[in-house]
């Protein structure tokens, strides 16, 4: 099982860019999915997440109205579409699957995660 996070790089401030996790191995269309990331000497913290079936979606606060999170079960991906990026967040993208959640209805933590990408950096430029 694995997942592929990709579509990070190195934009301007106000700019945008699409990340996407593809799973392999198994079908996650069941099973909630998230977006987290890691700044350099921080911990990891929650982005979005998104049920089973796209129905609902999570955002932490300091990216809603910017960042949209989807999914495309037929092609087992999952995207984060991020726009009016700010410098405060540049780091590294993780994607994660949820083996026992569909959906959520509080934020949730990295524990409540069993699957996830290598990860994907985003950079954002002043």
């Amino acid at each position: 099982v694995q997942l592929q996070a990709s579509g990070g790089g190195l934009v301007q401030a106000g700019g945008s860019l699409r990340l996407s996790c593809a799973a392999s191995g198994r079908t996650f269309s069941r099973n909630g999915m998230g977006w987290f990331r890691q700044a350099p000497g921080k911990e990891r913290e929650f982005v979005a997440a998104i049920s089973w079936n796209g129905g609902t979606t999570y955002y932490q606060n300091s990216v809603k109205g910017r960042f949209t999170i989807s999914r495309d079960n037929a092609k087992n991906t999952m995207y984060l579409q991020m726009n009016s990026l700010k410098p405060e967040d540049t780091a590294v993208y993780y994607c994660a699957a949820d083996m026992v959640r569909k959906e959520y209805e509080a934020e949730p933590t990295i524990y409540e995660f069993d699957y996830w990408g290598q990860g994907t950096q985003v950079t954002v430029s002043s």
